[in-house]
């Protein structure tokens, strides 16, 4: 079989708005060519684009030792934040992966679910009721500092906080740049910009340093995940570096805040637009009564808020797509792919897709009850899938659940504008506009 081609002299013509949103592009060549094609990148380069989801679940899962992350994560992501779980491949994250997993179990994490509570609980206090907001940078932030206290009970009252967090978003905006516009390569090079970009996030790993120092040398113990990454040992006894914790602090970061804050702002908008929706989150929430929940009743008593967060996740998967590169010859359903064949799996058209699902545009929770979750597993990725699945899965669903039955049970949320997306690292929202009204 042979794969559908898009040339170059397409993507040139369409290079401004690849720029500022690629998935327009890339549902016009899904639709004229079908779930699998291939873009002409220029200077011999190519990469497959697919929406087939048993491809992707083929790359992710069944046969996921013959692909890698692709140069895309490894080299380009990593040249910023370092070789951590997001950007290692083989042996070396195999092993990152076991040493890690462990401190983002439940049971784990009912160990900082007050810790999570509460910096949601305070940041929330800033929402200005009867009053129109873009909810994005509230939400942003929230989940910014979740990530942050969760990690080193960070109770910062000066900038740092702040300093990482700008440093974070100033390296993704230029990877997007760097992602997008490959033929300017050398340009980027020439003019300082990836040298302004590392020493920025030189900053940032110079700030963590001094974190990780100061908790080594401080003989305490505050039972966060930074407690649990310094406690953890490999097979042979040996510890993480703190080159190697910083890495994988950062990647939690890049990884853990923005795209949890996404999920929230895309929720949040969706249930605005759906007050029917809305009111049985309330329902489902108002039967806590002020009562302090563990992790795991949390989860248990908040099936339907789940739901909606998995559905909203599912319209607007804030890791729209992921990259692979097979290591090594493979076939799929008569589609020979050569060792090195570098492929862009687009999670976006995927959970959009007429094949998969019942009127796919339409905001509809009940599709995730339990009854029925089986019959999407195949087609749904919020987190990924196979061994390489988000590790702050658990984590991430907590922090979304508790923010979501905070506001809703102190606010009735509206909106009347258009939802927007702006895909960059992860799709985001644009003008998240709602109004809080005090119930």
């Amino acid at each position: 079989m042979t794969i559908p081609k898009v040339s170059f002299f397409k993507v040139l013509k369409n290079a401004k708005q690849i720029l500022r949103n690629p998935l327009p592009f890339h549902n016009e060549n899904f639709e004229k060519h079908g779930d699998i094609f291939e873009v002409n990148l220029g200077f011999g380069k190519s990469a497959v684009f697919t929406r087939d989801a048993g491809f992707a679940k083929h790359m992710l899962q069944n046969q996921h030792r013959k692909y890698h992350k692709s140069p895309l994560q490894t080299k380009d992501l990593g040249k910023y934040i370092g070789n951590g779980l997001l950007t290692s491949n083989g042996e070396y994250w195999l092993r990152q992966r076991r040493l890690i997993q462990p401190a983002f179990y439940k049971k784990k994490l009912d160990v900082i679910a007050s810790t999570i509570n509460d910096t949601i609980k305070e940041e929330l206090l800033r929402i200005e009721f009867d009053k129109t907001i873009d909810v994005y940078p509230l939400m942003n932030d929230l989940a910014f500092k979740v990530v942050a206290k969760s990690l080193f009970s960070y109770t910062d009252t000066g900038n740092t906080i702040a300093r990482l967090q700008y440093i974070t978003e100033a390296a993704q905006k230029s990877l997007i740049r760097e992602i997008r516009q490959p033929y300017k390569r050398l340009w980027f090079h020439l003019s300082g910009q990836i040298k302004k970009t590392i020493t920025l996030t030189n900053e940032a790993r110079d700030i963590l340093n001094s974190i990780i120092e100061k908790r080594r040398n401080s003989g305490e113990t505050y039972d966060d995940l930074l407690d649990m990454l310094l406690e953890s040992r490999y097979e042979d006894g040996t510890a993480m570096s703190n080159d190697q914790l910083i890495d994988e602090i950062l990647i939690l970061f890049v990884a853990g805040h923005e795209t949890t804050s996404n999920a929230l702002c895309f929720s949040l908008m969706l249930l605005a637009k759906h007050p029917e929706i809305q009111d049985k989150v309330y329902a489902e929430v108002s039967k806590s009564n002020g009562k302090e929940l563990s992790l795991m009743e949390k989860f248990a008593e908040s099936k339907y808020t789940t739901q909606c967060i998995e559905e909203a996740m599912r319209l607007y998967p804030p890791a729209y797509f992921s990259d692979r590169i097979a290591i090594e010859e493979d076939e799929y359903n008569g589609i020979q792919l050569a060792k090195g064949t570098i492929i862009l799996i687009s999670f976006f058209e995927i959970h959009r897709h007429q094949d998969f699902w019942k009127e796919p545009i339409v905001f509809d929770p009940d599709r995730f009850h339990s009854d029925n979750k089986k019959e999407y597993s195949d087609w749904y990725f919020p987190f990924g899938a196979g061994p390489r699945m988000c590790v702050g899965s658990n984590f991430a669903m907590y922090e979304m659940i508790v923010t979501i039955s905070e506001l809703i049970k102190k606010y009735k949320i509206t909106s009347s504008d258009p939802i927007e997306i702006k895909p960059l690292i992860t799709l985001k929202p644009v003008n998240a506009v709602v109004t809080f009204v005090s119930r």
